[in-house]
């Protein structure tokens, strides 16, 4: 109840701000881009069929998001068409009603982890801290249906029934909940090979009277991770791609190993003979551990590099290096350092303190804590992206080290122990760090960052022209792709998507080469439509490097006379220009 109900307090501050999410998309490219994808689904194309026919070169690309994620968006949106005939409602309502279930239930698991490691007096804090950490984070805003809100809330799960739960329905359910963590993405591969070795030392280091319990929680989180592996294995990849392995994606790599490494631990822990010593257990889970990395190591070594090492270099240098999310610890600090204080303070504090507290008064719970904060953390120092789930992490420790002090201070009710709880209370909350970096970004006299939705081309209503034209193929910058998928029924060349390699270099191409040269790069994909947002950064990122580009010839008002400007009104960001066919 306490997790809904903050789940509809969010959704509330969402309805009296005029739901931002919904008016503008923000630059959430992959949530519109999902959209689209469901659109297709629903509208015929094949289930195991991810092309992108719209995006890229003739033909389009093959995405490698899950169709588990698309097929219950899509079940809502048909449910609700059905009642009320009209698909454009199915949509709004899927956009709304999809975020809340979710978040309701990520705070739900995070106040019975904050109750466990903590006790009765940190559900208060926590309430408060992890809700706040949830709604800030934005991944639970409405319109979100990108998949990281899936993945917390399916993270949160397995912790929840490693920590809480007993036996053998605790494990199927943590490794059922980390084999559909691999399934919606491989983000969270960090955290299901936590949550294995968590069940794995529960079993190994377990005293004699909850020897049977984690001996069969083991053999449990095996059997969950093995089983629906296997399930989620045959529902989404096609028969023809059993073999082939795609390292993005979930594919024969990632079902092998859940695979082998899931029926080991199965059978290590529910064996009697293997469970009678330490030595024996440890010796056991040893052999399992080296003949997974064997088999990873000499079977599926391309898995094992760098996600984006193959990438064009000019793909690097004017796409992922400017992705916020992918952005290493010291180039976020070095960037904007007031964002660095959002993502990274809170998590090294819930460190400290949870470390601390362990030593004091050490429990189960609060190891497994403490190694999924660790693990989210160094995650977020490779890629800010880990910050979705350190945050909420470090909001139960905090919340616990809150529920210590508001403990004591009921004890002794002096009042040096109310003003340290209430110092307490300020600094666990994630976003009075990020006001007091924003305020002293403010007193030092630095510029915040001038793009707004309204000329970045990020709201619906920014594409009204573009959408009155005929289909054609749109050179536009990446940023613009999925927005132009979603609002116009053309299709595009480029879009933020590392297996768009060829699409992204031909735009690269177009805009940053002279227009001479980008002619016959419009001409030989059928480009009829040119469109230019000089409020986006992506514009400024192209145009500085290539002052005698088509992109940057646009932006000065100089187009080729092979385009025609469409005419728009005062105050469209959006420029669009049509293309001349030769004589």
């Amino acid at each position: 109840m306490l997790g809904l109900a903050g789940a509809l307090l969010a959704f509330c501050l969402h309805a009296l701000a005029g739901f931002p999410t919904l008016a503008a998309a923000n630059g959430d490219n992959d949530s519109l881009l999902r959209l689209v994808e469901i659109r297709d689904l629903i509208g015929g194309q094949g289930w195991f069929d991810l092309h992108q026919y719209r995006m890229g070169p003739e033909g389009g690309f093959v995405m490698h998001w899950s169709r588990l994620v698309d097929a219950t968006i899509a079940a809502i949106i048909l449910a609700v068409t059905a009642l009320t005939g009209k698909p454009a409602t199915g949509e709004t309502f899927a956009l709304f009603a999809w975020t809340t279930p979710l978040m309701a239930a990520a705070l739900a698991f995070l106040l019975r982890i904050a109750r466990t490691v903590g006790d009765d007096w940190a559900v208060m804090p926590a309430f408060i801290i992890c809700a706040a950490a949830l709604h800030f984070s934005g991944v639970f805003a409405p319109g979100d249906i990108d998949h990281h809100n899936v993945q917390l809330t399916l993270c949160l799960a397995a912790i929840t029934a490693l920590i809480v739960g007993r036996g053998y329905a605790a494990g199927i359910a943590a490794g059922a909940a980390c084999a559909l963590m691999l399934a919606v993405g491989m983000e969270t591969l960090p955290y299901v090979a936590v949550a294995g070795l968590t069940a794995s030392a529960a079993y190994l280091l377990g005293d004699r009277a909850e020897a049977a319990k984690e001996a069969a929680k083991a053999a449990g989180f095996g059997l969950g991770l093995a089983g629906v592996g296997l399930a989620v294995f045959v529902a989404t990849v096609p028969a023809s791609d059993w073999l082939a392995p795609y390292c993005d994606a979930y594919s024969i790599p990632q079902f092998a190993v859940a695979a082998i490494s899931g029926l080991g631990l199965a059978a290590t822990a529910a064996s009697p003979a293997l469970g009678r010593t330490l030595g024996r257990r440890l010796g056991a889970l040893l052999a399992l551990g080296i003949a997974v990395a064997v088999i990873a190591v000499t079977v599926f070594p391309q898995c094992l590099a760098d996600p984006y090492a193959g990438l064009d270099p000019r793909l690097q240098q004017f796409w992922l290096n400017q992705v916020t999310e992918a952005q290493p610890f010291w180039r976020v600090l070095s960037d904007d350092w007031v964002k660095a204080a959002g993502i990274y303070v809170t998590p090294i504090l819930a460190l400290v303190v949870l470390g601390s507290r362990l030593r004091r008064r050490s429990n189960a719970a609060g190891w497994i804590l403490i190694a999924f904060l660790t693990a989210a953390f160094a995650v977020s120092l490779w890629q800010a992206r880990g910050a979705t789930f350190s945050l909420p992490l470090a909001a139960i420790a905090l919340a616990a080290w809150v529920g210590d002090w508001r403990h004591r201070t009921a004890l002794t009710s002096d009042r040096t122990s109310m003003l340290r709880m209430a110092l307490v209370w300020l600094i666990s909350l994630n976003v009075a760090w990020s006001a007091a970096a924003h305020a002293a970004s403010a007193a030092l006299g630095e510029t915040a960052s001038a793009a707004t939705s309204t000329g970045a081309c990020e709201r619906p209503a920014d594409y009204a022209l573009l959408a009155a034209q005929p289909p054609t193929t749109v050179l536009a910058i990446s940023n613009l792709g999925s927005p132009i998928l979603a609002y116009t029924p053309h299709r595009v060349l480029a879009g933020p998507y590392h297996r768009n390699v060829i699409g992204n270099l031909l735009a690269l191409d177009a805009f940053m080469g002279t227009a001479e040269q980008a002619r016959p790069t419009i001409e030989s994909n059928r480009t009829g439509l040119v469109a230019i947002c000089r409020g986006n950064a992506e514009t400024a990122l192209l145009t500085g490097p290539a002052p005698a580009g088509l992109l940057a010839a646009l932006t000065r008002g100089e187009p080729p006379d092979w385009l025609e400007k469409l005419p728009q009104a005062t105050g469209e960001p959006l420029e669009i220009y049509r293309v001349r066919l030769r004589n």
